[in-house]
């Protein structure tokens, strides 16, 4: 039997602060889809309280498919867009509420609003910020039936893990 080499990292991380401790590490960037309504809600208090236990950050993401709101002038994710007021306060509204949480459970809570398919705007959220996983809310809309669900189409990208809050 070999001896181990001292100068290879070891795999279970117990030497290195903040290293990788098998079993032990959850997500530390959570990617969750706000909208205002109670399962979105639900969806952001899950994500901060996992992100508090395990250490961990939260992005919350306010995508408008169309932009009924506004005259998108821009690709998701750049989001200039001229805002009507009413639904600029909104947003504004939104925005406060979910980065006061942050404070309020000891961890780091962002929030972006973007313009595009909520699902792409996610996805695109989660690839930059090299998140561990995505929450979203439940859909309760009859119409998902037919076209889907934003839960169930950010489930079939496969590429984190997904919880879906009712």
């Amino acid at each position: 039997m070999r001896a181990p080499d001292p100068s290879a990292p070891d795999p279970s991380g117990a030497g290195a602060p903040g290293g990788f401790e098998i079993g032990c590490d959850g997500p530390r960037a959570i990617v969750v889809g706000v909208d205002g309504s109670d399962t979105g809600w639900r969806a952001l208090h899950y994500a901060v309280g996992q992100a508090r236990r395990q250490g961990g950050r939260v992005v919350a993401v306010y995508a408008d498919r169309l932009p009924g709101m506004a005259f998108a002038t821009a690709m998701p994710l750049a989001a200039t867009a001229v805002v009507d007021p009413a639904q600029d306060t909104m947003l504004e509204e939104l925005r406060r509420e979910v980065v006061e949480l942050g404070p309020q459970y000891g961890t780091v809570v962002g929030f972006e609003m973007a313009v595009g398919d909520p699902v792409a705007v996610l996805t695109a959220v989660a690839e930059r910020e090299r998140a561990d996983a995505i929450v979203v809310g439940a859909s309760v809309q009859a119409g998902h039936r037919l076209f889907g669900s934003v839960a169930m189409r950010v489930v079939k990208t496969g590429r984190w893990p997904v919880t879906v809050v009712p």
